[in-house]
């Protein structure tokens, strides 16, 4: 229990955060619709109950995903974050659908709703209390970005950088993004259908809130596929190798990967090094390339060996050697 409860304090915070606020968010919406049957205000509070559900999965499997390898999982947890993720768009596209049937139905059969104050009360709190979770997103990712940033400057660099997100944190945006947008169009699509009498406006809001839902069905379900497969980080890789590449020791390099493991990487390097140095300096070589990649940003893991020398310079920045035809021509028999 101490170690579950150990891990659970070390999820994901903007999910857990956003779960709660969801939550509470999906049984105001619930409460409303049901005083007033508009269909808008159904759509936002299926919305509000998928985000809630699938936050708070997140949330267990972003702290799951911190777990340390065992004899029987050597490779570590770091991806049930991204299964969880998996998961926890299911959920979304479930919701997604219901929006957009709902909906449907209310355009081709509009009915006048009632509370019109109940409705713009709840979701005006509603869509304040999604963009401050919103905002909290938006500072982690700048936070984790290396940039203390707050507020509105956060938000306007998340929007640019998201792609830097962790897998857990970027889901909380883009479903809290969506959530904000689709509450300032449930709000207007009140507004529209009291004032001027076109009832459509609250089935046409619901579908367009499915349809967001369904583009961050989408995007997260992609993203978070790659990441279970094993997705290579490319900028990551430049930059791990241009450090490895530099030091003096270093010949040449055979291979680097790097590898997304949820919120973490692991990195294999093969570099060549000069054979007639001794197997005790060579060990010094490691742990001093060894210490320097566990410094970079999000590294956890890491493995480097090593090779003769062979005189080749083969590295060009891919994990495929290339040569030039020069080169290539040079090459003795042997290595044919």
């Amino acid at each position: 229990m101490k170690d579950i409860l150990r891990l659970l304090k070390d999820g994901n915070k903007p999910s857990l955060l956003a779960g709660i606020v969801n939550a509470a968010i999906a049984i105001l919406k619930a409460v409303a619709y049901v005083l007033t049957g508009n269909v808008a205000m159904f759509a936002e509070t299926l919305h509000s109950l998928g985000d809630a559900a699938n936050q708070f999965f997140v949330y267990i499997g972003s702290a799951l995903s911190k777990k340390a390898p065992t004899p029987n999982f050597p490779n570590g947890f770091g991806r049930v974050v991204n299964l969880v993720c998996l998961g926890a768009v299911i959920i979304v596209g479930i919701m997604s659908y219901e929006a957009v049937k709902e909906g449907w139905h209310h355009v081709l059969n509009p009915t006048e709703t009632k509370g019109l104050l109940i409705n713009l009360s709840v979701l005006g709190l509603a869509t304040a209390l999604e963009f401050t979770v919103l905002l909290k997103a938006s500072k982690e990712i700048a936070h984790d970005s290396g940039h203390a940033y707050g507020g509105l400057k956060a938000f306007t660099y998340s929007l640019t950088n998201l792609g830097k997100a962790k897998p857990a944190t970027k889901l909380v945006f883009m479903e809290d993004l969506v959530a904000t947008i689709g509450g300032i169009l449930a709000f207007t699509a009140v507004l529209i259908a009291h004032y001027t009498g076109f009832l459509r406006a609250e089935g046409i809001a619901s579908m367009l809130i499915g349809f967001m839902m369904f583009y961050v069905v989408g995007k997260i379900f992609l993203e978070n596929a790659r990441g279970a497969i094993g997705e290579t980080d490319e900028e990551m890789l430049n930059h791990i190798a241009q450090i490895i590449a530099e030091d003096p020791d270093v010949k040449d390099i055979q291979k680097v990967e790097v590898i997304k493991e949820g919120e973490y990487l692991h990195v294999e390097v093969i570099a060549e090094v000069d054979p007639t140095k001794t197997v005790a300096y060579i060990d010094d070589v490691r742990d001093r390339l060894m210490s320097l990649v566990l410094k970079q940003k999000g590294v956890r893991e890491a493995l480097i060996s090593f090779d003769e020398d062979d005189g080749i310079k083969t590295w060009q920045g891919v994990n495929e050697p290339k040569m030039s035809e020069e080169t290539r021509k040079k090459l003795p028999e042997n290595k044919k």
